[in-house]
């Protein structure tokens, strides 16, 4: 039970396992990364085992922490009776948090089942590289095309890095499916590929895939939260993170500095937080100079470019040893 954080039972607050999928300096750090487990001993005693792969998300709509893509892979041939029938795994919304934290934990114990046949991986993407993708000035980089993104990359390592023999792949979908499919079908055209709305509940293995993300999604904002509360937890905080929890917009409105605003814990492109930042009350206001402003000091007309430093200096040593022979007869 060590790997539980726990919390005061009064409350009505699951615990966590805090999977090998968390990287507490990187999510401190405000930065995006990979997690991928060991590849299983069903897939490496037979290289060219028959898998079946599954991708879903977490954490798609909240204000605070990390979207975490998880990607969950085993023997086709163990597919529904290992993952559904004998270990219950469901979508992760129906799954009560508890026991989604007992099947990510049995998933890393050596001695069990689910270890020695799946592997998965996680891309914990953070609040700050999604709100700077969403805020760029000039081509901008949204939430959907980021999550594509992140799922071509989970395969691909998978498939070309880890070279596991993938044959079918099942992913909940991210806008209209034929769209999402048509383009993952032209970049892994060997695999059949199938993509679908509330994949979680129809395909075991994107249901494995969407606990693993929700667990770390979970554990992730634990850390997060550390930065802020070492005693309470973030359930308790800042609630679930999303927009329409009361908890999270008082913790948002009761936490914000007024130049900064807050930390690598929040998605800065939500409305939720451009609002509170373009209230006058809360946030300081900066005046920045106007690039259109002829009157404007410019920082250039301040310093010395570099071509009239090298021509200063050229003649400057010109002049060292006197005025040449020429200008003194002119």
């Amino acid at each position: 039970m060590e790997n539980f954080v726990i919390r005061d039972s009064s409350q009505e607050v699951p615990r966590v396992f805090v999977a090998p999928s968390i990287d507490e300096a990187q999510i401190l750090s405000g930065l995006s990364y990979t997690y991928h487990s060991a590849i299983p001993e069903a897939v490496t005693s037979d290289p060219n085992t028959e898998c079946v792969l599954g991708i879903d998300e977490a954490g798609r709509g909240p204000v605070l922490g990390p979207m975490v893509y998880g990607l969950f892979y085993l023997p086709l041939s163990q597919h529904r009776s290992l993952l559904k029938d004998k270990h219950g795994f469901d979508d992760s919304k129906v799954v009560k948090p508890e026991a989604r934290s007992q099947l990510l934990q049995k998933l890393c114990k050596s001695s069990s089942d689910l270890y020695k046949a799946c592997g998965w991986a996680t891309r914990v993407m953070s609040a700050r590289d999604i709100a700077a993708g969403m805020m760029r000035p000039t081509t901008r980089y949204n939430l959907n095309a980021q999550a594509m993104d992140a799922t071509i990359d989970l395969i691909k390592e998978v498939l070309f890095e880890k070279r596991v023999n993938v044959k079918e792949i099942y992913i909940d979908t991210i806008g209209k499916p034929e769209v999402y499919q048509t383009k993952l079908e032209r970049i892994f055209p060997t695999t059949m590929i199938t993509v679908a709305k509330k994949a979680d509940s129809l395909y075991p293995c994107v249901s494995a895939a969407s606990v693993c993300a929700k667990v770390t999604r979970d554990a992730a904002l634990e850390v997060a939260y550390k930065a802020y509360d070492t005693e309470g937890s973030s359930e308790e905080g800042w609630g679930s993170g999303y927009p329409s929890d009361a908890r999270c917009v008082t913790w948002l409105k009761g936490n914000m500095d007024p130049l900064f605003g807050w930390g690598n814990e929040c998605r800065f492109s939500w409305d939720t937080v451009k609002t509170m930042l373009d209230n006058r009350d809360a946030a300081l206001k900066v005046d920045w100079p106007d690039p259109d402003n002829e009157d404007a000091g410019r920082m250039a007309e301040y310093l010395v470019t570099a071509s009239e430093g090298k021509k200063e200096a050229s003649n400057e040593l010109a002049n060292w040893f006197g005025t040449p022979v020429t200008e003194v007869m002119l």
